[in-house]
Protein backbone atom coordinates (compact mmCIF):
# COMPACT_ATOMS: atom_id res chain seq x y z
CA UNK A 1 0.00 0.00 0.00
CA UNK A 2 1.01 3.67 -1.02
CA UNK A 3 0.54 6.91 0.54
CA UNK A 4 0.05 10.06 -1.65
CA UNK A 5 0.44 13.50 -0.09
CA UNK A 6 -0.57 16.33 -2.35
CA UNK A 7 0.68 19.31 -0.76
CA UNK A 8 -0.50 22.99 -1.87
CA UNK A 9 1.07 26.45 -0.62
CA UNK A 10 -2.00 28.21 -1.36
CA UNK A 11 -2.02 32.19 -1.93
CA UNK A 12 -2.33 34.30 1.16
CA UNK A 13 -5.89 34.91 2.11
CA UNK A 14 -7.43 31.69 0.09
CA UNK A 15 -7.70 29.23 2.49
CA UNK A 16 -11.34 29.66 2.76
CA UNK A 17 -12.05 29.69 -0.90
CA UNK A 18 -9.77 26.12 -1.14
CA UNK A 19 -11.31 24.56 1.69
CA UNK A 20 -15.42 25.39 -0.14
CA UNK A 21 -14.09 23.82 -2.79
CA UNK A 22 -13.09 20.27 -1.39
CA UNK A 23 -16.47 19.15 -0.85
CA UNK A 24 -16.65 19.37 -4.39
CA UNK A 25 -13.54 17.67 -4.90
CA UNK A 26 -14.87 15.01 -2.40
CA UNK A 27 -18.13 14.22 -4.52
CA UNK A 28 -16.27 13.60 -7.69
CA UNK A 29 -13.06 11.39 -5.92
CA UNK A 30 -16.23 9.27 -5.03
CA UNK A 31 -17.57 8.92 -8.27
CA UNK A 32 -15.15 7.84 -9.88
CA UNK A 33 -13.98 5.52 -6.64
CA UNK A 34 -10.78 7.22 -6.63
CA UNK A 35 -10.34 6.23 -3.03
CA UNK A 36 -10.50 7.59 0.10
CA UNK A 37 -8.52 11.26 0.57
CA UNK A 38 -7.84 13.40 3.96
CA UNK A 39 -7.55 17.03 3.97
CA UNK A 40 -4.91 18.35 6.60
CA UNK A 41 -4.48 22.04 7.02
CA UNK A 42 -1.95 23.71 9.02
CA UNK A 43 -1.53 24.09 12.19
CA UNK A 44 2.49 25.09 12.80
CA UNK A 45 4.55 25.86 10.30
CA UNK A 46 4.46 27.74 7.22
CA UNK A 47 0.94 29.33 6.46
CA UNK A 48 -1.98 28.25 4.17
CA UNK A 49 -0.89 24.70 4.26
CA UNK A 50 -3.63 22.50 2.67
CA UNK A 51 -2.84 18.60 1.85
CA UNK A 52 -4.24 16.16 0.21
CA UNK A 53 -3.57 12.30 1.25
CA UNK A 54 -4.57 9.64 -0.87
CA UNK A 55 -4.45 5.64 -0.27
CA UNK A 56 -3.55 3.58 -3.10
CA UNK A 57 -2.74 -0.30 -3.34
CA UNK A 58 0.45 0.10 -5.55
CA UNK A 59 1.93 2.64 -7.34
CA UNK A 60 0.23 1.18 -10.45
CA UNK A 61 -2.65 1.47 -9.28
CA UNK A 62 -2.54 4.84 -7.79
CA UNK A 63 -1.49 5.74 -11.72
CA UNK A 64 -4.48 4.02 -13.20
CA UNK A 65 -6.68 5.63 -10.79
CA UNK A 66 -4.82 9.19 -11.91
CA UNK A 67 -5.56 8.79 -15.22
CA UNK A 68 -9.63 8.30 -14.60
CA UNK A 69 -9.40 11.35 -12.59
CA UNK A 70 -7.51 13.66 -15.10
CA UNK A 71 -9.56 12.44 -17.40
CA UNK A 72 -13.13 13.54 -15.71
CA UNK A 73 -14.83 16.56 -17.56
CA UNK A 74 -15.68 16.92 -13.80
CA UNK A 75 -12.13 17.24 -12.39
CA UNK A 76 -11.07 19.20 -15.14
CA UNK A 77 -13.81 21.72 -14.36
CA UNK A 78 -12.96 21.52 -10.49
CA UNK A 79 -8.91 21.86 -11.60
CA UNK A 80 -9.79 25.06 -13.10
CA UNK A 81 -11.58 27.01 -9.94
CA UNK A 82 -9.06 24.87 -7.58
CA UNK A 83 -5.47 26.25 -9.39
CA UNK A 84 -5.92 30.20 -9.56
CA UNK A 85 -6.06 29.62 -5.53
CA UNK A 86 -2.57 28.02 -5.22
CA UNK A 87 1.23 29.14 -5.13
CA UNK A 88 3.12 25.79 -5.42
CA UNK A 89 2.34 22.57 -4.20
CA UNK A 90 4.48 19.29 -4.24
CA UNK A 91 3.76 15.40 -4.12
CA UNK A 92 5.22 12.73 -1.42
CA UNK A 93 4.71 8.94 -2.42
CA UNK A 94 5.26 6.87 0.66
CA UNK A 95 5.14 3.02 1.45
CA UNK A 96 3.38 1.75 4.20
CA UNK A 97 5.20 -0.64 5.97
Amino acid sequence: MIVVRNVFQLKFGKAKEAKALIKENQRILKKYKYGAARYLTDVTGPFYILEMELTAKSLADYEDQSLKMMNAPEFGDWYQKFMPLVESGSRQIYSVI
